[in-house]
This record gives structure tokens, C-alpha cells and sequence, in this order.
């Protein structure tokens, strides 16, 4: 009897157990706190306030994400963009008190390698705050950012990457700085000569649009065997993407008459060497590589997968042929994604 009864208790704390486990009971709502070593969580535009507390907690920050949500909710945060660093074990109330506290104090915006200029020039406005108009002044002036004569405007110089300003920044000193972090890349590359990076530069975002990221350095080469003397290409570039720019489009389909189009001064299937200034921000593995390019023979260059990057080279045209004809199959076997 003893030794049944035994049996019986024992089932029933293991029962209570699992019914415990199921129901959540044993779920940690909270941690004591203060916590202790540092997590780093950046806040994207758009991103909702559950995503960052399924965040906090996966990365141990707090204990239990909803938990966070009644917390921050209580603390009447507002939840922006932003770069916020927490300790590991936080009580949930001093986790939302800090996103509360911290997400007022600065300017947050990210820019991805290879936007244009007006595609930048719209996430500083609306992160900033700042009139769009203000911004397109200060842009047909470059040459108060210690810019070349040969740049026109700010296109390739704003570097990509996640930038933090006190609120208030002014519009000018927060375009001077992506301006610096350009040249200084370039400076980082070994190109010193204003007028040297402003070619560097151009190649870069030509670099940045066409190839994918391993053939970088390759896709480098080529262009620069184009503008040397040869018997192929007669000194043209022919880029589609510097085409499209000077169309104001991102397609990836051009037209016989779009490429043989002298209006376009960025068209350079008609205009020898390379066009005006960049076509995007090129990011920095794509600036190393324009100033220290891979050495080949290579004059053709298509990439044959716009899902991997993927990119065959040539020396000639017939090879050339042979690999367009491959990235032709993967947009018939891909519908839509060529268009």
C-alpha cells in the first residue's frame, strides 16, 4: 500500500508538472534585473513594437515579450527608428523605459549600397524632418562639400550605411557627414586626388550595379579593359545600368532604340568612356575594389542570376553571346523578374 501511494504522489507532482509546463505556469514573465553586458538592437523604419519584443526576448534581453509590450505601453513610449544598446536580464519596465527614453534623443535613417541620390535625399527628408527642398539647394551646391568641379551634385558621394544625429542636426552638417565618409573610404582605398575619386567613384557604382558582390573586383577589371585601347568594344562601357539612370527607370530591359539614344548622356552604348559622375552610392566593397580592381582580359561581364548575382565573364563577344543566352533561359524559367 505504502509503495502504491508512493506511485501516486509521484504521478501526481509529475502530472501537475507537465500541466504546469503546458499551461505556461512556469514561464518567466519578468527578470529581476539590472542585467548585466551589452546587446546591441537596431529598430528599422516600419518595424512594429511586437517584432521588437519577440526581438528583446530572443536575444535575452527581457523575459518574455509580451510581458515588454504591457511595459512599454505603460511607460506611453512611442517606438522610432534607432540604434539602442541593452544588458542581457533586464526587467521588462527598465527595457522599455529605455527605448522610451533613448528613441526621442536622435535622427535615425539607413541607406543601402547602391540607392540614387533622390532615393537617399528622400529618407534623410522624412527621417530628419527637414524640407525635401532644403536638401535639393544644398545638393546643386557640391562644391561647398570640397567636391570636384566634375561633380554636379551629391550622387555616389552620400556613403551608405545606418546613421545617428542628435535631433535637431542640421540638414547641411548631416549631408557633409555621409559626404565625408565617402572620401574617406576612398582615402582608406589609397585615392587621394579629388578629381581620381570622382572617376574611382563612378566606377564603384557602376561596379555596385552590375556585378554580383564576389566579382566585384572582376566586373572592376573589365570596365577599366574597356576604356583602354581594344578591338571589341571601342572604348564603351555598355552598361545597362548607366543607361537606365540617364533614363530615370531600373528596369533591366532596354530597347534598341533606348541604347542607341545620343540624347542620354549617361547611354554609354554611344558615348565612349564613362558617363558624367556615378549612377548610386556605391558600398565600400564595391569602392575597394574600383581602386584596386582584379587583373583579367575580361571585356564582357552579364550577370546570369538576379536572384544570386551570379556573373560570367568573356574576352570576346561570341563568349559573351553564350553567357547572355544563359541569363535568357533564367528569365523565361523566372517570370517577372527580368521585366
Amino acid at each position: 500500500m505504502s509503495a502504491a501511494l508512493a506511485l501516486v504522489v509521484a504521478g501526481s507532482v509529475v502530472g501537475a508538472l507537465v500541466l504546469r509546463s503546458a499551461l505556461g505556469m512556469d514561464k518567466v514573465s519578468d527578470y529581476a534585473g539590472p542585467g548585466d553586458g551589452q546587446v546591441q538592437v537596431n529598430v528599422q523604419p516600419g518595424t512594429g513594437l511586437v517584432a521588437v519584443a519577440q526581438e528583446l526576448k530572443q536575444d535575452g534581453v527581457v523575459a518574455d515579450a509580451d510581458t515588454f509590450v504591457r511595459a512599454f505601453a505603460d511607460v506611453g513610449g512611442k517606438l522610432h527608428p534607432g540604434g539602442f544598446t541593452f544588458k542581457k536580464q533586464m526587467k521588462a519596465s527598465d527595457a522599455a523605459q529605455l527605448l522610451a527614453d533613448d528613441n526621442s534623443k536622435v535622427i535615425y535613417f539607413a541607406l543601402s549600397a547602391g540607392l540614387r541620390l533622390n532615393e537617399s535625399l528622400d529618407t534623410i527628408a522624412k527621417s530628419a524632418s527637414v524640407d525635401r527642398k532644403d536638401l535639393d539647394k544644398l545638393n546643386a551646391e557640391p562644391a561647398q562639400f570640397g567636391l570636384p568641379s566634375q561633380a554636379t551634385n551629391l550622387e555616389g558621394y552620400l556613403a551608405p550605411g545606418e546613421y545617428r544625429f542628435p535631433t535637431g542636426t542640421a540638414a547641411k552638417d548631416i549631408l557633409a557627414a555621409l559626404v565625408s565618409a565617402t572620401v574617406e573610404e576612398l582615402k582608406k582605398a589609397g585615392i587621394t586626388d579629388p578629381a581620381k575619386q570622382h572617376e574611382v567613384l563612378t566606377v564603384a557604382s557602376i561596379v555596385q550595379a552590375e556585378g554580383g558582390r564576389a566579382d566585384y573586383g572582376n566586373v572592376a577589371g573589365a570596365i577599366y579593359n574597356r576604356l583602354k585601347p581594344n578591338d571589341q568594344t571601342d572604348g564603351l562601357v555598355q552598361s545597362d545600368a548607366t543607361v537606365t539612370y540617364g533614363l530615370g527607370t531600373k528596369t533591366v530591359q532596354l530597347t534598341d532604340a533606348q541604347k542607341a539614344d545620343t540624347n542620354n548622356a549617361y547611354n554609354t552604348y554611344v558615348h565612349p568612356g564613362l558617363p558624367p559622375g556615378p549612377i548610386g552610392s556605391p558600398g565600400s566593397n564595391a569602392v575597394a575594389a574600383a581602386a584596386h580592381p582584379t587583373a583579367n582580359d575580361f571585356l564582357f561581364w552579364v550577370t546570369v542570376n538576379l536572384d544570386t548575382g551570379e556573373t560570367k565573364f568573356a574576352k570576346t563577344y561570341a563568349e559573351h553571346q553564350a553567357n547572355v543566352a544563359q541569363y535568357q533561359q533564367w528569365c523565361a524559367a523566372n517570370s517577372g523578374k527580368c521585366a
